[in-house]
């Protein structure tokens, strides 16, 4: 579910693709953490454009899981389902990171990829 880059990412690069994961899941910032290192570097780093994008639909991805969720609140099962997405956001988004960290492309398992 990784992909190696094309070429090896500098360290700037390595640092900005972590954060872009990262930042995803830090309260208060959330979803423009990866929104800002999106739009500022998808012209100037493939690999960060890329981790940035794959973080930024997996977000977007989790806001939708959270809404669905609040709306099975009615039926209960929602308050389940908020907590496995919130765990499901969590490790997966260490994941990420770590592979980013090994300079590589960690594509989510569940992701709906709205940004191409």
């Amino acid at each position: 579910m990784d992909e190696q880059p094309l070429y090896a990412p500098n360290s700037d690069e390595r640092v900005l693709a972590i954060l872009s994961h990262i930042l995803a899941i830090v309260p208060g910032i959330g979803i423009l953490g990866p929104l800002v290192i999106y739009l500022v570097k998808k012209d100037e780093s493939g690999f960060v454009a890329e981790n940035a994008k794959e973080s930024l639909n997996f977000q977007i991805t989790i806001i939708v899981a959270y809404i669905i969720s609040g709306i099975l609140v009615a039926i209960l099962i929602g308050f389940f389902l908020f907590a496995v997405i919130g765990v499901l956001n969590l490790v997966l988004v260490i994941v990420a990171t770590i592979k980013a960290s090994e300079n590589r492309i960690y594509r989510y398992p569940f992701n709906m990829r709205l940004i191409r």
